[in-house]
């Protein structure tokens, strides 16, 4: 628990310092004048803190993941040998240059990742839980979900994406804060600067909480889309059926789990329901075997 605390705080640190350094460079510290807002340096005010977070955040992605999860990577001499010989296989049949790294963590849950700067430098990762309770064709089936998670570069994609809402989330917030700011202080007959005020930092906060909550649905949105996507890869890599059987066998450990039991992750399946399904990243494995089903 301590390590992953550390790792964290350090990420944040890491973030930090590096976007003020950005910052510094590029002199738009100061977005906010005394005539107002200077709207083009909040825009790259807010580009550099949206990308530049999520850059570090997908560039150390596979190092915090072996740490956090405590993934061993594991190579075709050792007791998961044919795990890796599989996902090369499905590598090279999505095209892959470069042999993705495969390892495995400790956990009963059924589940696995593909994680990864890049698709020469990604990580797929299994669970021992999945491991021992799926037979070999659902498990090829998982594994070519997650290269085709690889292949597609999804890891990449949400970042940009997760990095534009960022962005957006605090230009938006901004802007608001300054708008309802004057609007409560009235008529200044002085050139202070709106930043110095109190409440314009507590609107920020509150603005950004709400736009953040907003951007939620986006991410979503895009993140069910590339769902459907890894498992048209999976079936196309691996074979319609296996892939079927994989979110089958999901299907029915899910349906297995007590309700109270929140942390039922298989493949990062979210199974919610209603309007709770729009903040929802992984469609409903209903929806997800179907398509594939009605597919070809």
């Amino acid at each position: 628990m301590f390590k992953r605390i550390f790792l964290f705080v350090l990420t944040n640190i890491l973030v930090m310092v590096s976007v003020s350094i950005v910052l510094s460079i590029l002199g738009v510290n100061h977005y906010l004048t005394a005539s107002g807002i200077d709207y083009n340096a909040l825009m790259i005010f807010c580009l550099v803190w949206g990308f530049v977070g999520s850059g570090i955040s997908l560039l150390m992605s596979k190092f915090m993941a072996k740490k956090m999860m405590g993934v061993e990577i594991i190579d075709e001499r050792g007791q998961y040998g044919e795990l890796v010989r599989k996902v090369h296989t499905l590598a090279r049949q999505a095209g892959l240059s470069k042999m993705p790294e495969v390892g495995v963590y400790r956990s009963p849950e059924v589940n696995a990742f593909a994680t990864g700067p890049s698709k020469n430098n990604s990580l797929v990762a299994v669970s021992s839980g999945l491991l021992n309770q799926m037979d070999a064709d659902e498990v090829e089936g998982v594994l070519a979900h997650e290269v085709a998670h690889i292949a597609n570069g999804d890891m990449v994609t949400m970042a940009l994406i997760q990095g534009v809402v960022n962005a957006f989330v605090m230009f938006f917030a901004r802007v608001a804060a300054f708008a309802l700011s004057q609007a409560m202080q009235g008529d200044r007959d002085d050139d202070r600067p709106v930043q110095a005020g109190f409440m314009y930092h507590i609107i920020v906060m509150v603005c950004e909480i709400i736009f953040s909550f907003l951007g939620m649905f986006v991410v979503a949105y895009f993140s069910r889309v590339r769902e459907y996507r890894a498992d048209k890869g999976g079936a196309q890599y691996a074979g319609k059926q296996k892939m079927v059987s994989a979110l089958k066998r999901l299907q029915q450990k899910f349906e297995m789990v007590d309700d109270s039991q929140e942390n039922f992750n298989a493949m990062k399946i979210s199974s919610k329901k209603g309007l709770m399904s729009f903040l929802s990243t992984h469609p409903s494995l209903e929806d997800r075997i179907a398509r594939l089903e009605q597919s070809y």
